[in-house]
């Protein structure tokens, strides 16, 4: 699985005009599951975002994570990260997990964080057309994969 983070002063993503997940300081986390994903990577992908330290501490350092301040998460389905950019002018979605199963593990991830997390966590809408804004406060952007099985 792969997760595009970011870290935000707020976050929200809309359907159709209607806010359907809103955060304020926190993580706004864009997920795609990969061909072979499975519940070993979304284990390990919600230990990341939990775990992973990007807020500063007192000394200014990234040190601390979300669990850490009690940060919202705001977690949206985009699966266009698993596009291979490789070649040509058009990108391939060959590696990406197939929709359902991508919709799968994409409910479990969120199950799971809503589970586990000290914050709020709130989530877009597989496969619907939505709109992202946020404030990346840094800005403060990392790329975390956690590849398939078979990779």
């Amino acid at each position: 699985m792969i997760a595009l983070i970011q870290r935000v002063t707020q976050a929200q993503v809309a359907v159709d005009s209607e806010v359907v997940g809103a955060i304020e300081q926190g993580v706004l986390a864009l997920v795609a599951a990969e061909k072979g994903d499975g519940a070993p990577q979304v284990e390990r992908l919600s230990e990341r975002l939990l775990n992973y330290r990007i807020f500063a501490d007192q000394a200014g350092k990234m040190n601390l994570s979300v669990e850490d301040i009690r940060a919202d998460l705001l977690i949206v389905p985009q699966f266009t990260l698993a596009a291979d950019t490789r070649k040509g002018n058009r990108p391939s979605f060959s590696g990406s997990a197939p929709p359902e199963q991508g919709q799968e593990l994409f409910k479990k991830l969120c199950q799971t964080l809503r589970r586990r997390a000290s914050g709020s966590v709130a989530s877009g809408v597989f496969g619907a057309d939505m709109q992202v804004t946020l404030t990346n406060d840094g800005p403060v952007t990392f790329w975390l994969r956690v590849p398939p099985a078979d990779d």
